[in-house]
């Protein structure tokens, strides 16, 4: 019997959050309002670069081929708990906010500000989610490119998250500004006072 490597074992939960997304794709409100395509685009462009870094062998060239943390087992098993970890909230994040989300910086008909499960804590937990989950899979890979991928991907996040907050802003005022007074942008606040909203979601 054929056993899974330790590799297969970082890409699985990569494989479990595209099909999710695959899935829970055909499940969402006609948009309202979207970003510019140029925006959309440089979203798009830096997640690509940031995963070929990660996932393609192609890429470890010179120094990105260096290594930043020792060839050990444990720093295999803690990228892959990092990895599951974040693709666990990811999921768990889009699961919450059903039929409004959307890839792209949207707002869609009938939208409504989402408080519950991990919204409670941090604004954009699904992004949250991908950042541990690539840092998860920079440790299995152990190499300069690693960290390279996890430094562009929170680039791209942040900003898309920015243009999203922007727009959430024009759209629901005061009780976005109050939001993110008691949430983190994509880590819960320390000493924060906020708590999980057992509402249902979109109340």
């Amino acid at each position: 019997m054929q056993h899974i490597n330790l590799w297969q074992m970082e890409v699985i939960p990569w494989y479990v959050f595209g099909a999710y997304w695959v899935v829970s794709w055909l499940r969402v409100k006609p948009t309202k309002t979207t970003e510019r395509s140029v925006d959309r685009l440089l979203t798009v462009a830096l997640v690509i670069v940031a995963f070929g870094l990660l996932f393609e062998n192609w890429v470890r060239i010179g120094p990105l081929r260096w290594r930043f943390v020792p060839d050990e087992p444990w720093t295999n098993w803690v990228g892959i708990g990092l990895t599951w970890m974040g693709v666990a909230i990811a999921v768990w994040a889009r699961y919450c906010i059903g039929v409004y989300w959307s890839a792209r910086v949207t707002l869609k008909e009938g939208h409504q500000l989402i408080r519950t499960g991990p919204y409670a804590f941090v604004r954009h937990p699904i992004y949250t989610g991908m950042f541990l989950g690539a840092t998860g899979a920079a440790l299995v890979a152990g190499e300069w490119r690693g960290i390279v991928a996890v430094i562009l991907l929170l680039a791209a996040h942040s900003l898309k998250a920015l243009r999203e907050e922007a727009l959430l802003t024009r759209e629901f005022g005061d009780e976005y500004t109050s939001y993110r007074k008691h949430t983190g942008f994509l880590f819960p606040r320390l000493g924060g006072t906020a708590s999980m909203d057992t509402r249902p979601t979109g109340s």
